[in-house]
């Protein structure tokens, strides 16, 4: 498979995982006091770290025109509404790529599995920041409600997608990890 190829197949890939963890809420993990703590941003930091940020960018694009369909035709709460507006569901998802891709490219020389996890850290946190950067712009909530945001969802939402990102991709790329000589994820 050429590489224009293998491009086009990761982010169509990536971009239906999102879409599926989406649809069928797979992609919420129950949390404290009933919130929930979203991966579907995380197919966007796999597809980045293995294809470049171009593809990252695309596959950010799904996943925030999806999150525009779905806020439109099927919300499950009042809040899912705000996200018919492009600027809070699509825009703040095309960085999510090419953030954890530079992430991922300043650290991979130096030690592969530190890269991938600052890649699934920087995307979860770009997503989290813009998101809500953006809900703060757009006066949807006080400035001041946004920080106990990020510590009580946007922290944990980072560590998860950073653990599945080094899981994923260092499968693909059948990388070596743990303690044990020879072991592979």
């Amino acid at each position: 498979m050429d590489e224009r190829t293998r491009k086009i197949a990761v982010a169509g890939i990536m971009g239906a995982i999102s879409i599926l963890l989406g649809a069928t809420h797979w992609g919420f993990i129950p949390w404290v006091a009933g919130a929930a703590l979203t991966i579907m941003h995380v197919p966007v930091i796999i597809g980045a770290v293995l294809e470049g940020p171009a593809v990252g960018a695309v596959i950010g694009l799904i996943f925030g025109l999806f999150s525009l369909i779905q806020g439109a035709i099927a919300p499950t709460g009042p809040v899912d509404t705000w996200f018919t507006n492009p600027l809070l569901s699509v825009l703040p998802r095309l960085f999510i790529g090419p953030l954890a891709w530079l992430a991922y490219r300043a650290l991979a020389r130096w030690h592969e599995i530190a890269a991938l996890a600052a890649a699934g850290l920087v995307g979860s946190l770009t997503n989290t920041i813009l998101v809500l950067g953006m809900i703060g712009v757009l006066g949807h909530m006080p400035w001041a409600a946004l920080p106990p945001i990020v510590v009580a969802n946007g922290i944990p939402e980072a560590v998860a997608a950073a653990l599945i990102t080094i899981v994923v991709v260092a499968a693909w790329k059948r990388i070596a990890v743990g303690g044990r000589r020879g072991s592979s994820v």
